[in-house]
């Protein structure tokens, strides 16, 4: 189709053209994708569903004329920051995912520094395994990024880290998980950098949030990583990864209301009104902030808990089953949901896993690239439940196919470009 036509088509033809444009997409509803979707199984999407119907149309801009909105906001801030003891004070609110709510700890920091410590020049540290948004937000901003290596661990280096402060630091980020290879940072040893130099801490649990509480709960090894560390001044979360609802639907919580309010864009010379905007966008959908709503109350405590441990469960025997295989290894240490799986450096003869990752395609298995070093990422989930042992007998044959093969393409694309 190379233009939009003069006559409208029937509600049918519509529906059809795109049940036929999905043909290619990953077949995540199979358990095959590793990341990306997340399901929570058939309750959950009959009561994300049945929200969305709800709240079609209705639009967060202005939530006097939604209320139900502005409750709904509330809550879901509340629930996300008990999980993650956050005191009484904490607030926040819901954005449209991982990256807004990171670009909006940033917008925030620098603001604070601004405000209270006079800095027009602000700066921010973090480590290479650091989610890329925070590279977006320096960019969009007009932060100075310092990026230091990661140990050998993959976890940051916070010796290194520390090397970086000066009195234009605004900013220093810790992961709770980091995604690359799924560990968790030393968040208290980040957050006393913070403290030492003034300065926000910002906790990226876009992929833990939603997992380390429940991890905790089951009575997992989880170390200390949330508002627990009184350093810790501002956490993001995704209720729309491991907390199963919809895309796109995030929490961004700030330890007190004065620091959140550094967040908000506030005009007040404008012909139209007062102007305030907590979020990068104006109007906001209330569909996704509906569904995280639904989706929370619905399952519940109980619920989470019980797809956490199903989701463990899953990643425990993925990580078991690569390091079966000769030629492949899980790389660092990782114990909750994220695995990067990459060629075993003692082998004489490398697999080459960018190659393996295209055996795996034709076999119907999506994988994400990444590196240094090349790796495929998987973030296990509740998706994956009943197939992983199919799954790693497509790896092992897939690992005899590509010996002593490679493959031309090195990319390692997570983006949406034409």
């Amino acid at each position: 189709m190379t233009g939009l036509g003069q006559r409208g088509r029937s509600v049918d033809e519509v529906m059809a053209a795109l049940a036929e444009k999905r043909t290619n997409d990953v077949k995540w509803a199979d358990g095959r994708a590793f990341g990306m979707v997340y399901d929570g199984g058939p309750s959950v999407h009959e009561v994300a569903e049945k929200a969305a119907a709800l709240y079609l149309h209705e639009n967060a801009l202005n939530v006097k004329a939604f209320p139900s909105l502005g409750a709904i906001q509330s809550e879901v801030v509340r629930w996300t920051a008990d999980l993650l003891h956050g005191p009484e004070s904490a607030s926040g609110f819901l954005t449209s995912g991982g990256t807004e709510s990171i670009l909006c700890a940033v917008k925030a920091a620098r603001e604070r520094g601004r405000a209270e410590r006079g800095i027009t020049e602000p700066e921010m540290i973090v480590s290479d395994t650091t989610h890329a948004a925070f590279h977006k937000g320096a960019h969009l901003f007009g932060l100075e990024l310092h990026k230091v290596p990661s140990k050998h661990d993959f976890t940051a280096d916070v010796d290194a880290m520390a090397a970086h402060v000066n009195k234009n630091t605004v900013l220093v980020v810790g992961s709770a998980p980091q995604y690359p290879q799924g560990v968790v940072d030393d968040i208290p040893a980040i957050a006393a950098i913070a403290v030492e130099a003034g300065s926000n801490c910002h906790v990226d649990a876009c992929m833990g949030g939603f997992v380390l509480p429940f991890a905790e709960m089951l009575g997992r090894e989880v170390p200390p990583w949330d508002f627990s560390i009184e350093g810790v001044t501002s956490i993001s979360a995704d209720v729309h990864k491991l907390g199963y609802s919809p895309k796109g639907a995030s929490v961004i919580l700030h330890r007190t209301k004065e620091l959140r309010r550094y967040q908000t864009f506030v005009f007040e010379d404008w012909l139209g009104g007062f102007y305030a905007s907590p979020n990068m966008q104006g109007s906001r959908s209330g569909l996704p902030m509906a569904c995280a709503w639904a989706v929370m109350q619905h399952l519940g405590i109980d619920g989470y808990v019980d797809l956490t441990r199903t989701t463990l469960e899953n990643a425990d025997k993925m990580r078991a089953g690569i390091e079966s295989i000769e030629g492949i290894t899980v790389l660092g240490d990782p114990t909750y949901h994220l695995v990067a799986m990459s060629s075993d450096p003692d082998e004489d003869h490398p697999i080459d896993v960018f190659a393996l990752g295209e055996a795996l395609e034709r076999r119907g298995w999506f994988h994400d690239r990444q590196g240094p070093p090349d790796s495929l990422h998987s973030t296990v989930s509740n998706s994956n439940t009943g197939v992983i042992d199919e799954y790693l007998g497509a790896l092992a044959a897939s690992v005899d196919e590509v010996r002593g093969m490679t493959t031309e393409d090195r990319s390692t694309n997570y983006a949406t470009l034409e």
